[in-house]
């Protein structure tokens, strides 16, 4: 029995060791564990830094040109070069392209000796414009556009490297060419435009939605060195700098631009601006078109039948706000008699009636805040006064009871720390943001703090940025 209790074994039971780091460890885990409850569980206001700025909303159309123009036809067949710049202006008389009955044109071209050919300014400009324009309207639906650039670029590198063989021109004359190679001038004065697209006849009156969707759009390029016969379209002129783009709109969109008579565009290509006159017209399948009118810019759009503008309808500046900050508050309105200055701060309040405990009428003077005003009236706070309140004129015995009401939209300023209401006058608007008028007695000032969504706070309540 000895031996037997003598090898029994007892589990020894470890003491618990709590270091200081665990203890540590614990209280930052229990605290981490509580902020994020905590953020989950409250209010985020989120503010907004007020900037000056200005508003447009979505105006953009895709509009047609229309321009006086004339297809010239050519006189003689042959292999056609030109050396008239695209988008230049010719007069009567000058050299817009030659025929060549043999096609060794472009041979004597490539062989000239006058070395390489080196763009201008104005050349490489043009490039860059075709280019910017080309990347800002491009549309990866309408990949066919991508075919329209490249013809352009072709078109236009090979005029212009046949431009240096105007200064040759009589040694073309001289040479085994002569004879073969027959110069053709402008029959009139024009912007010259190296291609067709059938709408050159188009009027106002003619206008279908099917005319208006590029998708549906062709234009044939005339490339230079290529076989042409007699009679054949050669290229085209633009004879005046006036000319149109049609839009296609709704009844309150055309009833909006034809009181207005004139309207301002943009032009998305370059960003210049321009005034057009306004005329509309319905077709037969109820459609409705309108027609602005230039003086100018034709010859930058020569070359393009559809052009992407911004309408300018609206223009306002001022302090830019989102729509969400926008609130609207209830103010008692008092006469401005009756708003005098008092108290320890000498801050605006007034003498509001009150009776002694013995009955005796007496006043007090309650601190308010003007938020607006007009020409007699003052906006007051409504925290502190109550319907029924008289109030005491200053220096009189004439009293005034509280009741007129009126609300005022706004906004809530934070920059002191706490909600405080601004009142705010809205030039404009659109769907997400609205333009304010600045420099207001009782308004917002640029780079003031406010409220992002003004339902998140109440009025005077404590905001931490």
């Amino acid at each position: 029995m000895a031996d037997q209790n003598s090898n029994k074994i007892t589990k020894y039971r470890k003491p618990l060791n709590l270091n200081i780091g665990m203890i540590i460890f614990a209280v930052i885990f229990v605290y981490i564990i509580i902020c994020v409850f905590m953020y989950f569980t409250s209010r985020h206001i989120i503010w907004y830094e007020v900037t000056a700025g200005s508003l447009s909303t979505n105006n953009i159309y895709k509009a047609v040109a229309l321009r006086d123009e004339i297809i010239i036809e050519a006189t003689d067949a042959g292999y056609a070069n030109y050396f008239a710049r695209e988008g230049a202006k010719v007069a009567v008389g000058d050299l817009v392209y030659a025929v060549d009955e043999t096609g060794k044109l472009a041979d004597y071209i490539a062989a000239d000796s006058t070395g390489e050919n080196t763009l201008s300014d104005t050349d490489l400009n043009e490039l860059k414009t075709e280019i910017v324009g080309f990347a800002n309207s491009f549309d990866s639906r309408n990949f066919t556009s991508v075919y329209d650039f490249k013809y352009d670029m072709e078109g236009m590198v090979l005029k212009l490297s046949n431009y240096s063989i105007l200064e040759n021109i009589d040694s073309i004359q001289s040479s085994e060419l002569s004879g073969l190679v027959k110069q053709c001038t402008a029959p009139r004065s024009g912007i010259v435009i190296y291609s067709m697209d059938g709408y050159e006849e188009l009027t106002l009156e003619d206008m279908t939605a099917e005319l208006m969707n590029p998708k549906d759009y062709e234009k044939e390029q005339f490339l230079g060195n290529a076989l042409i016969g007699l009679g054949s379209p050669v290229y085209k002129l633009s004879t005046s700098e006036d000319w149109s783009l049609v839009i296609q709109v709704d009844e309150e969109r055309e009833a909006e631009l034809l009181e207005a008579e004139y309207v301002k565009v943009r032009f998305l290509k370059n960003q210049e601006t321009s005034w057009g006159q306004v005329e509309s017209f319905t077709n037969a399948d109820g459609d409705i078109f309108v027609k602005l009118t230039f003086t100018n810019s034709m010859i930058t759009f020569c070359n393009d039948r559809f052009v992407d503008i911004e309408l300018i309808l609206e223009d306002e500046t001022g302090l830019k706000i989102p729509n969400s900050s926008v609130v609207e508050k209830e103010f008692f309105i008092i006469p401005k008699d009756y708003v005098t200055k008092g108290g320890n701060s000498g801050s605006y309040g007034v003498l509001r009636e009150t009776y002694l405990e013995d009955g005796t009428a007496t006043t007090e003077f309650v601190e308010t805040t003007i938020y607006n005003e007009t020409e007699e009236e003052y906006y007051l706070d409504d925290a502190t006064l109550r319907i029924g309140d008289y109030l005491v004129k200053p220096d009189s015995v004439d009293k005034y009871a509280v009741s007129k009401r009126d609300s005022l939209i706004g906004v809530y300023n934070i920059n002191k720390g706490y909600a405080d209401f601004k009142q705010v006058n809205i030039l404009y608007n659109n769907d997400e943001y609205s333009i304010v008028q600045s420099n207001t007695a009782y308004g917002l000032n640029v780079y003031d703090y406010i409220v992002l969504d003004a339902s998140t706070v109440s009025e005077d309540e404590l905001i931490h940025r």
